[in-house]
């Protein structure tokens, strides 16, 4: 049994001093200041003195290892113990070459799958309480705008489809109209086939327009669309640990 210690940094790898001490600022207000959250990186250390944290790469994996609370990309900020884990040292090296396959560096997102989101997966498998909130909040609250606004737009996309269909359905009922009237009066039909009949048609326009025309679901319009889920991508299992101690953007 060993504790699993959780380093948060401040993201301070811009580049520019400007936006640097703006990040710092942010994450003074929102996370010293109010306690809601800010832009952090972290990694997790568990046996050892070493560090491990996910980021970019254009091939092999992006699980990388470096000393504890000494990542020179970031601003060391604090250090939280999550819990303790039971697992010996050998099942936590098979939990990391699980993970180093699993999470190939070109899959980095910044919303959706970034370093915080590796430590909740890895501290998931060591049995321990993810990240508290606050880590990761930005990226999420970012990641849930993006996928509001795209389904927002695909169910307007089906329901802009589906008013022009209700739209064709209505000009070929009134060119029937038209062409009924013209044609001057028809001879009497049975009163149960009134299908053909204009009264019969506008009843069934009307029954189209006000129970038909309701935009699908996200996942209907999604469908036919023809957008199909993408597998997560896999490394090919040959990268050893050894490889991923460089240092990567997170």
């Amino acid at each position: 049994m060993t504790d699993v210690i959780l380093h948060i940094y401040d993201v301070t790898n811009s580049g520019s001093d400007k936006t640097n001490s703006t990040i710092l600022q942010i994450n003074k207000i929102f996370k010293d200041g109010i306690g809601l959250g800010g832009i952090f990186h972290s990694a997790v250390q568990v046996y050892g003195d070493d560090e491990w944290s996910f980021g970019f790469c254009e091939q092999g994996t992006g699980v990388f290892s470096c000393p504890s609370g000494k990542n020179p990309m970031y601003t060391y900020r604090e250090s939280l113990i999550l819990g303790k884990t039971n697992f010996s040292i050998f099942k936590v090296n098979q939990i990391l070459r699980e993970l180093s396959r699993e999470w190939p560096g070109n899959s980095y997102d910044l919303l959706a799958r970034n370093c915080n989101h590796f430590c909740d997966e890895f501290c998931e498998r060591l049995d321990v309480p993810k990240l508290p909130g606050w880590v990761n909040r930005f990226a999420n609250a970012g990641d849930t705008a993006m996928e509001v606004a795209g389904n927002t737009a695909v169910r307007l996309r089906q329901a802009k489809t589906e008013i022009v269909s209700a739209s064709k359905v209505a000009y070929r009922f009134l060119l029937g109209v038209t062409n009924n009237v013209k044609a001057g009066p028809e001879p009497p039909s049975n009163s149960n086939s009134g299908g053909g009949s204009p009264i019969f048609q506008a009843t069934w326009l009307k029954n189209i327009i006000t129970t038909g025309a309701k935009p699908s679901t996200s996942s209907e319009a999604e469908n036919q669309n023809g957008v199909v889920p993408q597998p997560p991508i896999r490394e090919d299992g040959k990268a050893l640990l050894r490889h991923m101690s460089s240092s990567h953007d997170s």
